[in-house]
């Protein structure tokens, strides 16, 4: 079976454009099959209160009303996604930037109403994986922003760990996968002693230790739960760690079952 790698770069990386560059000439140079998908919730939120748009985020995940649905595509699904297009067809890899519309290659359900209303949220429902199997058969490489949709015309935010998670699942039927979740730090960190240091694997024992004593929480935790469903259903290899991960050259935080 072919070995594909999907990887999630986060929004942090993205503002910092020597590690970003950086990033992508390694992503650039990864050889095999590859699947690239983005945040930029920071961009998104500097953009939103440039506009007067409010900005409300709940344990990592952002409440999406129409005006930041408008914010939020704009961001994704343009300005980020085809710089990142850009940037990869001048390393020479052959990429091509889709949201969960084009193609129908990400399709979702508006989240139902439950303690918290998070709006036009998408929780995935399907995966396109004969697109991706195109795509990847043809040496092209998707690059996949946050933006998924319900079928009948309406655009959804879908948190890019889970979609980053869920084409893992629905591409290990048909290739060995790794995930890898990029971001600023070298993986997930604790204080010790006033030093940060590094957890180098995380079980579900360990999770549930690490979250009780509150050095995982906030946003790191949906992460971590992607992480967990992704093992459960098929994925070989998950990591956390800093974007140089992905050539071999830093320590990070392995995630196993």
């Amino acid at each position: 079976m072919n070995e594909l790698k999907v990887i999630k770069i986060g929004g942090n990386v993205i503002e910092d454009s020597i590690l970003f560059d950086s990033f992508l000439n390694d992503f650039a140079k990864l050889k095999g099959g590859k699947i690239l998908v983005h945040g930029g919730g920071k961009d998104a939120s500097n953009l939103a209160k440039k506009l007067g748009v409010n900005v409300n985020i709940i344990d990592g995940r952002r409440i999406t009303d129409l005006s930041s649905l408008e914010v939020t595509t704009m961001i994704y699904a343009g300005k980020i996604n085809k710089f990142i297009v850009g940037k990869l067809q001048g390393l020479n890899c052959n990429a091509i930037g889709i949201s969960g519309a084009d193609g129908n290659s990400i399709s979702a359900v508006k989240r139902p109403i439950k303690e918290i209303d998070y709006g036009f949220v998408g929780d995935i429902d399907k995966i396109n994986t004969d697109l991706f199997k195109l795509l990847l058969e043809n040496k092209i490489t998707p690059v996949c922003c946050a933006i998924s949709h319900d079928g009948n015309g309406q655009l959804l935010n879908t948190n890019a760990d889970t979609i980053a998670s869920a084409l893992a699942i629905e591409l290990s039927k048909l290739y060995s996968v790794s995930l890898l979740y990029c971001f600023e730090k070298i993986g997930v960190l604790k204080i010790d002693e006033s030093e940060e240091k590094l957890v180098e694997l995380i079980t579900p024992a360990s999770y549930l230790n690490l979250k009780s004593k509150g050095i995982i929480k906030s946003g790191m935790i949906p992460k971590i739960d992607n992480c967990f469903n992704a093992l459960v259903n098929g994925v070989e290899i998950v990591k956390i760690g800093s974007p140089k991960i992905i050539s071999g050259n830093e320590p990070y935080t392995k995630v196993k079952l």
